[in-house]
């Protein structure tokens, strides 16, 4: 461990230190590496943690999860739900000091609506046309009624670049992005850290309180907590459960966490590709069984120390979305193992992937064990989480654990990868029944209507499985104690407006 601690040390004082003496310089120990930082193109969760400090979006997320402005200060909605009008906020500049204006918005949708590699198609696949009406108006007109598309914007899919980077860039606009954000971007070594430093033209700046950020990826959960410890760090997410305790005793650190809304899963590969063709991929029974094999409250209690929930839907039990009529199931072994002998099998081999993280491959350990009782002869891959990633996308997977940060609008949890054509649909599972539920859900204005076609959608896909859904657990962080101003919000993010530092 003191190599690592050495090593880390050496990237937060090295010689990307050459910034003004007296700079504020905020260290932050994320659990992963970001992917590709274009938010046209990324998918993972840390990347969006970067994104927070580095690229507005148009409206942003509260603690309480209402939709608030940012970069639009004002919108409505009218033609029965199929227009979408923005005002957007004045004297805004990007980080290479061109003008963000209605213009901007207008090219970087359209960005992400037809650039090859963009991931964010799906979810703004009701957008018709978007133009400006104005200086500082956009007009979105949609296909149908799209009552999420408002979340969809307070993520990446809203987030607005510079269309003189984008253009001379293309698609290596996350080489060297630039956004409108309260932080511009310097540099990155993959798999070693990624640094911003703040944009003195930001229309907010009067909040910013840091001068520079350096994200370090630190996978192993000990060895960040140990850095922060240290004082090789000043500020570590995603703490593990079992490190709360001696964080919320340590006088030099603060302690923070809040449920989330997003879930933990395993992914069955049911269609995408040639590793489809196995027999948890081809058969439903063999999915139910391997469900039933796992006791998820037990493996909150283990891995999380209580401070996760055990779910089996992509809503957390507390959420109104949750449908009440299809409850955690208990573990049932003989019953799992009824439907492996009904399915043609004694024993069932499969190989699960798994990011290299601790707490995820303690979480799959226990799994495994699990498993082998009720018949499942099971192999763990472990891997680097972007390299997971990539590899679920390519099909080159049997099953995958990864988990799903979540999104303030129902739909965000389910809509994209659970439809034929949805841009997280790694397990191809198609059923155009479900597509016409989701599509439906996401079309009306009315939550009751809502609430019945996410329940009709979640009765098939309890007997489909193609995502077999664990639980719901509490984002953790932590900092020191000269750390203040930071607010836990539910989605995970680490905002830095309002954030100082001292000592």
């Amino acid at each position: 461990m003191n190599r690592i601690l050495s090593w880390t040390t050496a990237l937060a004082f090295g010689a990307l230190t050459a910034f003004q003496a007296g700079a504020v310089d905020l260290r932050i120990g994320l659990q992963d590496d970001a992917d590709v930082l274009d938010p046209a193109q990324s998918r993972t969760f840390v990347g969006r943690i970067v994104y927070t400090a580095m690229c507005d979006k148009l409206v942003d997320v509260s603690p309480d999860l209402k939709i608030i402005p940012q970069l639009a200060t004002e919108w409505a909605w009218s033609d029965g739900g199929k227009v979408l009008t923005m005002k957007l906020r004045p004297n805004v500049k990007f980080q290479d000091g061109t003008t963000m204006d209605a213009e901007a918005v207008v090219a970087t949708i359209q960005r992400n609506l037809t650039l090859p590699e963009s991931r964010r198609k799906s979810e703004l696949a009701s957008v018709d046309k978007v133009e400006a009406t104005g200086p500082l108006e956009v007009k979105f007109t949609l296909k149908k009624p799209d009552v999420t598309l408002l979340a969809q914007l307070s993520d990446r899919a809203g987030m607005i670049v510079s269309p003189k980077a984008a253009k001379e860039l293309g698609v290596n606009f996350g080489s060297k992005p630039v956004c409108a954000g309260p932080f511009k971007f310097v540099e990155r070594v993959q798999q070693d850290r990624i640094v911003l430093e703040k944009f003195q033209d930001y229309w907010n700046k009067d909040q910013i309180f840091i001068d520079k950020v350096t994200y370090l990826p630190i996978p192993d959960s000990t060895v960040r907590l140990a850095n922060l410890q240290s004082g090789d760090l000043d500020f570590i997410e995603r703490v593990a459960p079992t490190d709360a305790p001696a964080i919320k005793s340590n006088p030099k650190l603060t302690y923070a966490d809040v449920v989330n809304i997003g879930n933990l899963s395993i992914y069955v590969n049911v269609g995408n590709g040639p590793k489809a063709d196995n027999p948890i991929g081809k058969d439903k029974r063999l999915r139910q069984a391997f469900s039933l094999a796992i006791d998820r409250e037990a493996l909150m209690q283990i891995v999380f120390e209580g401070t996760a929930v055990a779910g089996n839907q992509p809503f957390p039990p507390s959420s109104p979305w949750y449908d009440k009529a299809i409850p955690v199931p208990a573990r049932d072994v003989e019953k799992a193992k009824a439907l492996i002998k009904a399915a043609g099998f004694d024993r069932v081999p499969v190989e699960i992937q798994i990011p290299n993280s601790p707490v995820v491959q303690q979480t799959m350990q226990i799994i495994q064990s699990m498993a082998a009782e009720a018949g499942f002869d099971v192999t763990l891959k472990s891997t680097e989480f972007a390299t997971l990633l990539d590899e679920q996308t390519r099909g080159n997977y049997q099953m995958s654990r990864s988990d799903w940060s979540g999104r303030v609008d129902p739909d965000g949890n389910i809509h994209q990868f659970l439809t034929c054509k949805g841009g997280l649909n790694d397990t191809k599972y198609c059923n155009p029944e479900v597509d016409k539920l989701l599509n439906d859900a996401r079309a009306s204005t009315d939550d009751a209507v809502r609430k019945q076609k996410y329940d009709a959608a979640a009765v098939i896909l309890n007997d489909d499985m193609p995502m077999i859904f664990l639980g719901h657990q509490s984002w953790i962080w932590a900092m020191k104690k000269g750390v203040t101003g930071f607010v836990a919000n539910p989605d995970g993010m680490i905002r830095l407006q309002g954030v100082k530092k001292q000592g």
